[in-house]
């Protein structure tokens, strides 16, 4: 394992860097500021860096489009907005929180934003029609942060109430809520395969929750002060924390250890964020500095260990929406005629409820739908139909079922954690046993150097005699 390194500096804002991101093409690096400015840098060296001016107040969160062609930034001026990275630097605004919008993340195919306020709301937005959609409403305090799943079908939230929230994107509903965070939670994010979310707070904690099981499985008090940012591994193995005590740490999830410290900043570290393939990460804070540093510690992959011992295990699936806690009676494996569904999904408009865009909205997006331009849009709802049980003399034998398999899954994730942490064992019990064979090997060799001289040494003195 290599140290990471400080790769390069970059130096343009006026005010504490608040956010940052990667560009998936892997050649810009997009920050903001409470100078009211996006700065898109180009990693190519002695490249220019763009300034994106428009927004009227402090730059609290930007995103990239998962295509790299948009960039979404959210603002305290109550905000978001959507520019296409370029020389012109045209946006969209999106109005329709009346408080400051505190971040901005995209969905995984890049149609539909999410956005969370102080006005205590988690917003919806359509990227293509340039509207609001609809919102989720049961914080009950300011929202700091919200989410997407990989997969899309959950919302991830949290904010000053002491709250995490996740909610199904099809019902609207919210369908579990973690409450034992310790303090007001600062930011909230999935792993790559949905199957985790960690959260960071005021109390200086990371924790990680495995959500099929609704379990704590990774606490972490490493900083001092609060934690304001993090970011994954795109391998899961990693992940990396800023905080107000000036450092950013770098904890080994497989091993469950802090592994890195890392100093640069001279202020709060607010930011922090890994690039798509994880080779290089960034940080950025109150001292107004964009630190770029490269991984290196990451050098053998996760994919590179299930490949070479696939048969002990494989990547973890992304939960079903009924195996997240609170859970609703179902099966694993329905047999025919147990559960039987009726109606269908009708999807429709409601109307009364669409925002319109300031300025220039539709007219200076590109990307938009050309159908779609000046036209009001209005909010999508969902109508879902339940399941109906149908009632069985062996409903108490399939209770019993589902609760063994239940106990055999986490079984079974038990048994895969502690497969992989053996592979890393066992492979660095090789190296290890390597290098030894190699240091006794290199001490025969000089023995047998210094016996050689001191033989030949004697034979000079008796020929001298």
């Amino acid at each position: 394992m290599e140290d990471p390194t400080l790769e390069r500096h970059f130096a343009g804002h006026k005010d504490a860097v608040t956010c940052a991101d990667f560009n998936p093409n892997h050649k810009q690096l997009a920050t903001g500021s409470v100078d009211k400015t996006l700065l898109i840098w180009n990693l190519a060296l002695k490249a220019r860096a763009l300034r994106l001016v428009g927004h009227q107040d402090a730059i609290t969160g930007v995103q990239f489009s998962p295509s790299g062609t948009l960039v979404a930034s959210s603002s305290k001026d109550r905000t978001v907005r959507l520019w296409t990275p370029t020389m012109k630097g045209e946006s969209s605004a999106f109005k329709a929180h009346t408080a400051a919008v505190r971040s901005v993340a995209f969905c995984q195919h890049g149609h539909k934003l999410v956005t969370a306020s102080d006005d205590k709301s988690v917003k919806v937005w359509s990227v293509h029609h340039l509207c609001f959609v609809y919102s989720l409403n049961q914080h009950t305090n300011l929202v700091r942060c919200a989410r997407f799943s990989p997969d899309g079908r959950l919302i991830a939230s949290c904010g000053d109430d002491r709250t995490v929230r996740l909610w199904d994107t099809s019902t609207k509903h919210c369908i579990n809520c973690f409450t034992d965070c310790g303090g007001s939670v600062t930011f909230v994010d999935f792993n790559s395969s949905g199957t985790c979310i960690a959260t960071s707070g005021a109390d200086s904690s990371v924790k990680i929750w495995d959500l099929r099981t609704n379990k704590l499985i990774q606490h972490y008090q490493v900083h001092s002060a609060g934690v304001n940012s993090f970011s994954f591994h795109p391998s899961n193995n990693y992940l990396i924390s800023g905080s107000s005590d000036r450092t950013i740490k770098i904890m080994d999830l497989l091993e469950g250890r802090l592994i890195y410290t890392l100093h640069g900043h001279k202020g709060a570290v607010i930011t922090v964020a890994f690039s798509r393939a994880g080779g290089l990460f960034a940080s950025g804070g109150a001292d107004s500095q964009v630190l770029l540093w490269r991984t290196n510690f990451d050098s053998k992959s996760y994919q590179d260990v299930l490949q070479q011992h696939s048969w002990r295990s494989t990547p973890d699936p992304p939960p079903h929406l009924s195996d997240i806690h609170p859970r609703t009676p179902h099966l694993h494996h329905p047999q025919p005629g147990a559960i039987q569904v009726t109606g269908s999904r009708v999807e429709g408009w409601k109307g009364g409820e669409s925002v319109s865009l300031a300025g220039s909205a539709a007219g200076n997006w590109t990307g938009a739908d050309s159908a779609g331009k000046g036209r009001r849009e209005e909010e999508e709802t969902t109508q879902t139909h339940p399941l109906e049980v149908v009632p069985d003399h062996s409903s108490s034998l399939d209770l019993m079922l589902q609760h063994i398999v239940q106990q055999l899954d986490f079984l079974t994730q038990t048994v895969s954690v502690l497969e992989e942490r053996l592979t890393l064992t066992e492979d660095k019990m090789k190296e290890c046993l390597f290098h030894q064979s190699q240091i006794l090997r290199d001490m025969r060799a000089e023995g047998e150097r210094c016996r050689t001289a001191s033989e030949e040494s004697d034979g000079s003195s008796v020929n001298f005699t």
